[in-house]
């Protein structure tokens, strides 16, 4: 029997140790929380596909100062009637049949051919082509910095809505231990009630807070569902009960007064503002672009044949062939080399309010851009404030829960011994609610002061840095 007793025991060793386990990897750290969301939320993973876009109409533009190439062959079968005197190509509806001018219509048919290859290239167009790459280049670098923007703001948010659950969670904590007191408070006073050593009023007091607590406790049960869903729907993931970090709760950071090493202009939200001037200012020396000249080089060699013979004509009405070879086989080439120049001198004119529009727009876009700088000069300012405020009431808040505790613990006692009564019983119980609600707050608002400085200064690794 002693045998068969080891393996047992390794066994229960075993289910403990993976049960265990289980419940480790069911704690979400927030660095955890926040890989998840950059890998799931909807809006980076949009902006990511808009840099891909961006990066394809980056290349299709470079593509473009090629010299077009172009290549056409067409073998046709039709008479070739011809007659002196004008004409004109309306709406294309001409048709280039050619032959000598004869007296009467005939039906003679044979075949033809034309091979054409075509090249343009417009050579020279005073930076043209090149300002429309910058242009496609500034808005690949726009589309770039929004995304770096966006990820260190859903950051941002993910680590709010991390601190905001753990919040809700410690809250729905201590008013269920509110709550498991004030049973305790009721059980004592109807005891005591029913003893005759209180009035019967203590009970219908002592019910009422229970009653309040049961309250208290169901609004922080559906505040802790609603930032658990925030959260999860930064997540990218279905919503469900989280397991949170209790570092947030049990310490407060090591380095609460750290300076960032990032410039105000390096903080992604202005690299993005800067972004969109740049791109402004890229479109504006494109279009000026347009009042100049485009010099072009051209060529092109034409091959043709024909299955009228040279003879073919009054005299001799029978000089064509309808041998399909022979119309297809090309007899005659002729080629052309030319550069040409193209100016629209109205452009000038033209342009140059489209260029004006464009550098009002650019000096609208700094305008923006100086709003967000000091807005975000003044949260800087704002959040050594808050971190000193924060740190005080942290310092604080121990101080008034040991008071609380003090004080619910001697009108407890007093009560039971009916010293005191269950009003000041219950104030003392709601004094301790509050003062460790308080503590809770105290801690998550340390963590939530450094975020905010994180978020002001642009430098995320003030806050992440710390676990």
């Amino acid at each position: 029997m002693f045998r068969y007793r080891i393996p047992c025991i390794y066994l229960i060793v075993l289910l403990a140790f993976t049960q265990t386990a289980n419940c480790q990897q069911k704690v979400l750290t927030l660095k955890e929380a926040i890989q998840t969301a950059l890998n799931n939320y909807g809006t980076i993973k949009a902006k990511a596909n808009y840099i891909n876009a961006a990066k394809a109409n980056v290349k299709e533009n470079q593509r473009e100062a090629l010299p077009d190439f172009n290549i056409s062959a067409q073998h046709d079968y039709g008479t070739v009637n011809s007659q002196f005197g004008p004409l004109s190509g309306y709406r294309g509806g001409a048709v280039a049949s050619s032959g000598p001018a004869l007296a009467n219509q005939n039906w003679n048919a044979a075949f033809g051919s034309l091979y054409l290859a075509n090249v343009n290239w417009d050579f020279f167009s005073f930076g043209k082509a090149r300002e429309k790459v910058k242009v496609a280049q500034s808005i690949l670098n726009q589309n770039q910095a929004d995304l770096v923007q966006e990820q260190f703001q859903h950051e941002v948010r993910v680590a709010t809505a991390y601190l905001n659950l753990l919040a809700a969670q410690q809250i729905r904590a201590e008013q269920q231990k509110n709550l498991d007191r004030a049973i305790q408070i009721t059980s004592v006073v109807v005891v005591r009630a029913k003893n005759g050593l209180n009035a019967g009023v203590d009970s219908s007091l002592a019910n009422a807070d229970v009653s309040g607590a049961k309250i208290a406790l169901t609004n922080a049960l559906d505040f802790e569902q609603t930032q658990a869903n925030q959260l999860a729907q930064y997540m990218g993931i279905d919503p469900q009960n989280f397991t949170l970090d209790s570092l947030f709760i049990s310490s407060v950071p090591k380095v609460i007064n750290g300076q960032s090493s990032i410039k105000i202009e390096d903080i992604p939200i202005l690299k993005f503002y800067q972004s969109r001037i740049n791109y402004s200012d890229a479109l504006a020396k494109y279009f000026k672009t347009f009042t100049w000249p485009t010099f072009s080089l051209f060529s092109i060699f034409q091959g043709r044949g024909s299955g009228f013979d040279n003879s073919y004509g009054a005299a001799n009405m029978n000089g064509y062939t309808q041998n399909y070879f022979t119309g297809a086989d090309p007899t005659r080439a002729n080629y052309l080399v030319g550069v040409g120049v193209t100016w629209n001198i109205a452009s000038p004119f033209r342009v140059h309010q489209q260029v004006e529009a464009q550098k009002y727009n650019s000096l609208g876009l700094k305008n923006e851009y100086d709003l967000v700088s000091q807005s975000l000069r003044n949260q800087m300012a704002l959040s050594e404030t808050r971190i000193q405020n924060a740190l005080k009431n942290y310092r604080e808040a121990p101080v008034g829960v040991k008071a609380a505790s003090d004080a619910y613990l001697q009108k407890s006692v007093l009560y039971k011994n009916g010293l005191t009564t269950i009003v000041d019983l219950t104030t003392a119980l709601y004094t301790l609610n509050r003062a460790e609600t308080d503590r809770d707050i105290a801690y998550n608002n340390v963590w939530q002061a450094l975020l905010y400085k994180a978020a002001s200064t642009g430098d995320f690794g003030l806050f992440i840095n710390e676990f």
